[in-house]
């Protein structure tokens, strides 16, 4: 195997892609609650989460990631923050189900962005301290997850505040 490639079974897609599913559907309730006409994040979610569950990996799931990050848009033009970012951690659990066996740093954003996204949509909502929900990230994160993401670099620079809660769950699931 390559240098730039590294092994992921079919099992752990699942464990990463539930995970993830995990983290992003609490914030469902944000976005349903600005936006309740709209059922492409949840859409999305349940996607991906059929496929943790021994479903296939499916269009649907791809069409679902894409549905949601349009979502995510809208809700931001209406000036919808805390909504974009539970559309976006619906379309990280989403994206989840696709990572690749890559060893780039960007990967991380697919382990961990419905974690980080799910974290800013409830503090810009509620006021809520981040630190709570990457708490209790941290404690969804099984042992295969944690496996998966030390095969990958650390989190990379960037991406706003989603980018630092990345950064910051990152260092505690490998710690």
């Amino acid at each position: 195997m390559a240098d730039d490639t590294i092994e992921l079974s079919m099992s752990e897609l699942r464990e990463v892609a539930g995970y993830a599913v995990a983290c992003a559907r609490p914030a469902l309730a944000i976005y349903e609650r600005d936006r309740p006409d709209d059922p492409r994040p949840r859409a999305a979610i349940d996607a991906a989460a059929a496929f943790a569950d021994g479903g296939k990996r499916t269009k649907a799931i791809r069409d679902g990631a894409w549905h949601a990050l349009r979502a995510a848009g809208e809700a931001r033009d209406a000036g919808q923050e805390a909504a974009s970012d539970a559309a976006r951690a619906a379309v990280a659990a989403a994206s989840a189900a696709y990572l690749h066996p890559l060893a780039k740093a960007t990967q991380v954003k697919h382990i961990l962005g419905s974690a980080a996204h799910a974290a800013c949509a409830f503090e810009l909502a509620d006021g809520d301290d981040p630190a709570g929900h990457l708490t209790r990230a941290q404690h969804l994160a099984t042992p295969a997850v944690r496996d998966v993401l030390r095969r990958y670099p650390p989190a990379p620079s960037g991406g706003a505040r989603a980018g630092e809660l990345i950064r910051r769950l990152d260092a505690a699931l490998r710690a």
